[in-house]
């Protein structure tokens, strides 16, 4: 990679949230972590991110609520969905709001990696084309 990746990784479930975030730091991720919607938004007006990583199902604003508001106030994030196999037609909702991609978990963390490098490869393309056009 040539750049460092920043991911904000959204889960309500603390020990997944830790997991992951020591999981993609070994592969030279940067991640900073939220566990819940508001928090996620809170995070990304501080923050400079490339790529969200959002669970579907949450208490209070879910992950959909969470990636409508996402892509309203950042309309260029790229978000990448978790939803368990209950809810896989989530993902697909959500990809209809704007999300990237989405993975079912349990996910292998080789292929949520590569799915997270393709993001954040369109998000440059995409900053660099509404650059130029700006």
């Amino acid at each position: 990679m040539e750049d460092k990746i920043t991911v904000l990784a959204v889960d309500d479930e603390p020990y997944f949230l830790e997991l992951f975030a020591n999981r993609f730091r070994r592969r030279g991720i940067e991640v900073l972590t939220a566990q819940n919607g508001k928090d996620a938004l809170e995070i990304l007006a501080a923050h400079s991110v490339d790529v969200v990583v959002l669970d579907v199902l949450m208490p209070g604003m879910d992950g959909i609520e969470t990636l409508k508001e996402i892509k309203k106030r950042h309309p260029l994030m790229e978000v990448i969905m978790l939803t368990g196999h209950s809810s896989a037609d989530m993902g697909l909702k959500g990809m209809r709001h704007g999300a990237y991609d989405y993975v079912m978990k349990p996910f292998r963390i080789d292929d949520l990696l590569g799915r997270i490098q393709r993001a954040h490869e369109r998000r440059r393309l995409n900053l660099t084309c509404a650059g130029e056009q700006a």
